[in-house]
């Protein structure tokens, strides 16, 4: 991807541990490395087409000047997100904070955190089988949107489908989402198991009714696996009510492990059954 990049800003700040950093101040040096699609801008020579790295340079500066951080990891962080939430051309940044002379009793020039933060596509499936199952996938959509750092850019039809698993209940109303968002696959789990939770959902039975239901698929072409999350989530090509809206939105979309399209997926599901 190109890159528009900016090396060693200085801006005067009053950051740090120690009491007179805050009140005393000292320089801190910014380098940013920005990453977008410049090649409209280089064909058309308009600048609206790009980032005015003159403006980005002042937003920076007064981030820096204005707020008071005890960590350089935190200035990092807001610079970062502060960057891709304002310029929609914005894919990806990489942002150095350097600290000349940090008092750490020892000599050296400087102390600097590098952080790499940008957009992540996310697709997740939703689902409800309990009370007003329309209304609940509409609120987690809405509550998704509501988020500073992540945006619904898809949402396929809603599909009633039948309960998978053992457990006798109502059909459910299923959904396929995209999104777009600045937050970590982590951070994400945690969103939504909160989303479901202000749905008023109850963890009981395994497989059981519940009222809301946020599943992360897939994460970039990330494959991970914690204690906590698995992705791409381990049971998508079993699944038609995750297939079938998938299709709708993401068709061509490859399963990182097996290589396959979600089209192909859904094809060799329905040969099965």
């Amino acid at each position: 991807m190109d890159q528009i990049i900016i090396e060693n800003l200085e801006i005067f700040g009053y950051h740090g541990v120690f009491e007179e950093e805050a009140f005393l101040g000292q320089k801190f040096i910014v380098d940013a490395r920005l990453y977008l699609d410049t090649r409209p801008a280089g064909q058309t020579d308009d600048l609206t087409q790009s980032l005015d790295y003159g403006e980005v340079c002042q937003f920076i500066k007064k981030l820096v000047e204005t707020e008071r951080y005890m960590l350089i990891e935190k200035i990092a962080e807001e610079i970062a997100s502060g960057l891709l939430l304002t310029y929609d051309l914005l894919q990806k940044v990489e942002i150095t904070v350097k600290k000349p002379w940090a008092p750490v009793r020892v000599h050296l020039d400087t102390v600097a955190v590098r952080i790499e933060r940008g957009w992540h596509t996310v697709y997740l499936s939703i689902g409800s089988n309990m009370g007003d199952k329309e209304g609940y996938l509409d609120f987690a959509i809405d509550r998704l949107n509501a988020l500073p750092d992540t945006k619904v850019t898809e949402v396929s039809d809603y599909i009633e489908t039948e309960p998978y698993g053992d457990v006798e209940q109502d059909n459910f109303l299923n959904g396929a989402l995209k999104i777009q968002t600045l937050k970590s696959p982590e951070e994400l789990l945690d969103t939504t198991m909160a989303i479901e939770q202000e749905a008023h959902r109850e963890r009981i039975v395994h497989w059981g009714p519940r009222t809301l239901d946020l599943d992360l698929l897939f994460y970039d072409d990330q494959i991970l696996g914690t204690k906590r999350l698995i992705v791409p989530h381990p049971e998508i090509e079993k699944r038609s009510f995750v297939l079938v809206p998938m299709a709708q939105i993401a068709p061509w979309l490859r399963h990182p492990v097996s290589k396959s399209t979600i089209k192909q997926l859904l094809e060799e599901l329905n040969a099965e059954q």
